[in-house]
């Protein structure tokens, strides 16, 4: 068998390496599809938003909607007066999204509490 016999005996069949290659993308693009639609529901109704939209400018919201999520697991239903904003529907669902993005926003929610603290 000459070698380019055993090349194009190789690309008939199609390598596992080949093979793996093309699913790779297809899986990484399926999480990703994933992802993006749960953090698209999340963010529909999470509390970092909804705190940090909503919320009297004189309040500190470090992990706002974390804290927001926790009163709501606690039991509370009202409105909370500091935030102006409603519990999260599924608080449970909502509390890594809400802390995650509580963590993502900390650079720029400590300095704005900072101010408030500090600069009064």
């Amino acid at each position: 068998m000459k070698s380019s016999d055993a090349v194009h005996a190789l690309s008939d069949r199609g390598s596992p390496m080949a093979r793996g290659a093309v699913r790779a993308p297809l899986r990484s693009t399926l999480v990703l599809g994933v992802l993006l639609q749960g953090l698209a529901l999340a963010s529909s109704g999470c509390a970092t938003v909804t705190t940090i939209q909503r919320a009297d400018e004189h309040t500190v919201k470090v992990f706002s909607g974390t804290r927001q999520d926790l009163r709501a697991i606690g039991g509370e239903t009202a409105e909370n007066q500091r935030y102006r904003a409603p519990p999260p529907p599924y608080p449970w669902l909502d509390l890594p999204f809400s802390f995650a993005l509580d963590v993502l926003v900390l650079p720029l929610t400590l300095p704005a509490a900072a101010s408030l603290t500090w600069g009064r």
